[in-house]
């Protein structure tokens, strides 16, 4: 179990790290958590976005965490690194003075597992969400850049028909 002052000493939260219906293991909470309480910051080593691009070449899950619109990066090893992506969650993410930190959108009750939107803005691999909301996008990635991915699939796919429509025009003449 580990144990957290986040706020004034009297907001003391107890989080631990357990087994999860949505993806490994998650972050809970042992006692309620009032809505706007700064929960748990998301602490880790800084990496440069070319480094953390290099460490992460071969894995599947990071732990990386942009700050600074992505300028800055956390190679995340806190207890805030467990905290899952949901499409509908109870804890949202802020830039406070430098950190990261992970605050509740809503009352948490003990038990709850804690969940952020992860946002996700780079990347073409899928990253699909097991998150279970009733309003679930089906993948990490922001609806911003997914909006982007599919104009670019969509224009990657569009390209061969208009070499194709090319080529047979030319034949033609």
């Amino acid at each position: 179990m580990v144990g957290c002052f986040c706020g004034e000493l009297s907001n003391h939260v107890t989080l631990i790290i357990r087994k999860s219906a949505i993806h490994s293991f998650g972050c809970y909470t042992t006692k309620r958590i009032r809505k706007g309480t700064l929960v748990v910051e998301y602490v880790g080593a800084p990496l440069s976005y070319e480094e953390a691009d290099d460490l992460y070449d071969d894995f599947e899950n990071t732990y990386l965490f942009g700050l600074d619109g992505g300028k800055r990066i956390i190679d995340g090893y806190g207890v805030a690194a467990f905290i899952n992506h949901c499409c509908k969650p109870n804890c949202e993410t802020d830039q406070i003075a430098g950190k990261m930190w992970i605050i509740a959108l809503r009352d948490i009750e003990p038990g709850e597992e804690l969940t952020y939107d992860y946002c996700l803005y780079d990347g073409d691999d899928d990253a699909p969400c097991y998150c279970g909301a009733k309003r679930c996008r089906g993948s990490l990635y922001s609806a911003a850049h997914l909006r982007k991915l599919k104009k670019k699939r969509e224009k990657a796919a569009a390209a061969p028909a208009a070499s194709l429509a090319s080529v047979e025009s030319a034949k033609a003449s």
